[in-house]
């Protein structure tokens, strides 16, 4: 096992993993950027190594000042979080020529993953269901005769896209030229790469995704599914373990074919793979080589801890685990605090001039604010993340009613006051919702 991890992040994730590391007996490393010094994780973490200025390309994403952070304390393995570098292949491959060890996935399998299109056509070929459209990258030229033989509405996407950027539906073949050239343009602006594929467009699909472990000695299992359809331009807003949407043999079915796919694969470490879930049936939609914001509600309904198992892969460990032995307890909700206006979610940094975490059985809020703490406007706005878990569904929900009115963050404004609404929600009490109706919901509501 390793005796010295850095930790490539910073706030609650950041936190989450030197919690982790402490609770098997491993000392940490933080990083930070000025604007960071007085953060959370640099108080507990054993180390504290500044990289460099506020902004993230400065500083988080500055590969040789991580390097020498790792030379200078000596820290053997690099655990890189969510976000930042945590899917960049380059890094990996720098990581592991300096000999240490990137808590992760290969390089390979990064890179494959990174691209849609190459992770479109490498789970096909593994036998995971797709959604229909473009065999690659399409050309204006080739975009109508696609469109045609998909049918309208079709969906231009990014091949190097991420948080909706790059994304835009044509509803006819009247839209479709200044679709593609919109989603050319913004992917060029975001990406650097103005290459384009396109899928059929699904009405009212829920987000399912699916929790999967893997070790270096061939075994692969799956941690159930969480439903993520409750998003605002294409970010999670709220998600579920397990979905309200699917039954115990679904689960079981795409269980088994993931698992097996990423056998095929040789996959390394954690992992989600994304679908859309439409009538019955599962459509791929994209894989994340790294560890999920949501992981915390399929941690809460299986009892296993998805950092600890990372740290252990990385080290070499076999799963200790068989399929057989995973079991689903209750149910669990996560909601994601932003430091925003909880309607118009404009940014809204400042300093916490209060603050009361929400606590009692089932209730768990994975944050690193305190009282006093400045929030810097240079980062994501996600200030902590709020977990409960129940028996079943609804006494979730009446827990996360109970724990919205008992948090308290002063001095900033949040997204709690949408959360308190949300949980009212008749749609929402009886999960009938899908991709598109937190931002119907929100138009209604003048946001």
């Amino acid at each position: 096992m390793f005796e010295k991890i850095l930790i490539a992040n910073r706030g609650e994730i950041a936190l989450r993993i030197n919690r982790a590391c402490k609770e098997m007996g491993i000392a940490t490393v933080a990083v930070h950027s000025t604007a960071d010094a007085d953060a959370m994780h640099v108080r507990l973490a054993d180390e504290s190594v500044c990289i460099g200025p506020p902004p993230a390309t400065q500083s988080y994403l500055n590969i040789p000042a991580i390097i020498a952070a790792c030379e200078i304390t000596g820290a053997e393995a690099i655990h890189p979080g969510y976000g930042f570098l945590s899917e960049n292949a380059r890094f990996a491959e720098i990581v592991r020529e300096h000999g240490l060890t990137f808590i992760g996935p290969t390089p390979e399998h990064i890179r494959m993953m990174g691209d849609k299109i190459t992770a479109k056509q490498a789970v096909k070929d593994l036998g995971i269901p797709t959604v229909p459209g473009s065999d690659g990258a399409v050309s204006d030229a080739e975009a109508a005769q696609v469109a045609a033989g998909i049918g309208y509405p079709v969906l231009i996407k990014a091949t190097a896209g991420g948080g909706g950027r790059g994304m835009k539906v044509a509803n006819s073949a009247a839209e479709l030229s200044l679709a593609l050239s919109t989603a050319r343009h913004e992917a060029k602006t975001a990406f650097g790469n103005d290459t384009v594929y396109m899928e059929k467009y699904l009405g009212k699909p829920r987000h399912i995704e699916l929790q999967i472990l893997a070790d270096s000695f061939g075994k692969v299992i799956h941690l159930g599914e969480r439903d993520c359809s409750l998003q605002r331009r294409h970010q999670k807003v709220w998600e579920e373990a397990g979905s309200p949407a699917l039954n115990a043999a679904q689960r079981e079915e795409i269980g088994a074919i993931v698992t097996r796919a990423l056998e095929k694969l040789g996959y390394l470490g954690a992992g989600t793979i994304e679908f859309l879930f439409e009538d019955g049936k599962f459509y791929f939609i994209e894989m994340n080589t790294r560890l999920q914001v949501e992981h915390p509600v399929t941690e809460a309904i299986t009892g296993i801890d998805i950092v600890r198992e990372q740290i252990r892969i990385a080290a070499g460990g076999a799963l200790e685990i068989e399929q057989k032995d995973v079991t689903f307890a209750g149910h669990a909700i996560e909601c994601r605090v932003n430091a925003e206006n909880p309607f118009t979610f404009t940014p809204s940094p400042g300093t916490i001039t209060q603050f009361h975490a929400p606590g009692g059985l089932g209730v768990r809020f994975d944050s690193a604010i305190y009282s006093g703490y400045k929030i810097p406007p240079y980062y994501d706005s996600l200030i902590g993340k709020l977990v409960v878990h129940g028996k079943n569904r609804n006494e979730c929900l009446m827990r996360l009613r109970r724990s919205l009115d008992e948090i308290v963050v002063g001095g900033i404004e949040t997204t709690i006051p949408l959360f308190q609404q949300l949980v009212r929600d008749p749609d929402i009490i009886n999960g009938d919702y899908h991709i598109h109706w937190l931002e119907q919901y929100l138009a209604k509501h003048g946001a």
